[in-house]
């Protein structure tokens, strides 16, 4: 039982921000049903069909924001359609959607719309740039989001920017926003009564996430000076070349940048250090940083990652993905999990834990359209009436999907 098990979900999401947001609520207990179209699918889950089970419309990409969901597929342009999605929000909860600003209301399904039947939904919109502003008929995926946020021009050094960081880390950190938002709107409604609409963009989640360097932009008048994995103020707060790697120092107070001087072996130098602020540490830097590069130039770095931790110096071997996915650390966390009796593969699943009834999946990714006939019948069709609109094309279900309707 999660601390959202008696929450349902109608998701109207696809690609990453959307399916994020209703992942985080499924990991919590909340029982999502997932909306594709028939004949287009959420385009994510061909993305790399050369991956293990792509051809099904399981990629990487897929399965990595919709294990524990249920799927159905359900045409929205047709009036069957329509009345289909009515039914599974009259006893819904939350309504999340991720489609261009006025899209749902085109539809019939606006906030206004649904109010009318269930006047205390929590519906979530997500787009690029949100419901208001010049701006808000524009589409967007993350790159978009990074380029127009200033991101990619703080990312690197002056060299190397403007450059866009590889995952999709902007539409993630919007879908945990929304989590958030529905959150927070499903506690207050539990002492008002009050349904809520939220409105989220990416634009704004961006911003959100670069809180320190929005702040020094407005009270410097400047971005901070790009300084990529060198810090411009400190020289035991850089990434160094060790003999086989680079490792990458965090030694950010004056104690630790004293110890961190001592772990080199040259402790006397480096007390000097200890209690100053920051700014102190500006006078020598060039020097200091020469110093170090010529120093841990001459060990490998796992050998500098584990004498800088015994001393309390935050330090880290720069590694791989698949060599962090690999460290013992993560055994001893619920980060990864693997999903019902799927045995195969596990996914990232939540940055937290409970004492009790925390973040767990309950069922592998599902198939396109996999619980069409389950979830209708559920919602008072009988089974004639679900032949019926799967021979009219209304809605779809998995066994009747073919590999062509994935790519």
């Amino acid at each position: 039982m999660g601390a959202l098990s008696n929450i349902k979900v109608v998701d109207l999401t696809h690609v990453v921000a959307g399916p994020f947001c209703t992942y985080q609520l499924a990991v919590m207990g909340a029982d999502v049903i997932k909306i594709e179209s028939p004949d287009l699918p959420d385009m994510v889950r061909a993305r790399t069909p050369e991956f293990p089970h792509g051809e099904k419309g399981l990629s990487a990409f897929f399965n990595a924001q919709n294990a524990g969901k249920r799927a159905i597929a359900v045409d929205l342009k047709t009036p069957q359609g329509l009345e289909v999605i009515k039914r599974l929000l009259a006893d819904a909860d939350v309504l999340v959607e991720n489609y261009r600003a006025g899209a749902m209301a085109a539809l019939g399904l606006g906030y206004d719309d649904v109010c009318t039947t269930r006047p205390d939904i929590i519906y979530c919109s997500m787009t690029g740039f949100g419901q208001s502003g010049p701006k808000a008929q524009h589409n967007a995926f993350d790159n978009v989001i990074q380029a127009f946020s200033g991101l990619m021009a703080s990312n690197g050094d002056e060299e190397s920017a403007p450059v866009k960081i590889g995952p999709p880390v902007l539409a993630s950190g919007t879908g945990i926003q929304a989590a958030c938002a529905i959150v927070c709107a499903l506690l207050e409604r539990s002492r008002s009564g009050r349904g809520q609409h939220i409105d989220i963009a990416m634009l704004d989640a961006a911003l959100m996430l670069m809180g320190s360097a929005v702040t020094y932009c407005q009270e410097e008048g400047t971005p901070r000076p790009l300084s990529g994995n060198m810090s411009p103020d400190n020289a035991g707060y850089c990434c160094y070349r060790a003999s086989d790697g680079l490792v990458m120092l965090g030694a950010y107070t004056g104690t630790q940048v004293a110890d961190m001087w001592r772990v080199i072996g040259e402790a006397e130098y480096g007390e000097r250090f200890r209690g100053l602020p920051m700014p102190a540490m500006r006078a020598t830097y060039a020097e200091d940083r020469k110093r170090i590069a010529e120093i841990i130039a001459d060990k490998p770095a796992a050998y500098w990652e584990t004498e800088f931790n015994a001393n309390r110096v935050p330090a880290a071997r720069v590694r791989t993905l698949d060599e962090a996915i690999d460290e013992r650390q993560l055994e001893h966390r619920l980060v990864l999990q693997t999903p019902g009796t799927n045995g195969q593969r596990s996914y990232p699943t939540a940055a937290f834990s409970f004492t009790d009834d925390g973040p767990s999946l309950s069922s592998p990714p599902p198939v396109f359209a996999q619980h069409t006939r389950e979830i209708l019948m559920q919602h008072d069709y009988s089974a004639e009436q679900v032949d019926a609109l799967a021979a009219t094309g209304v809605v779809s279900e998995a066994s009747k999907i073919s590999k062509a309707r994935t790519q």
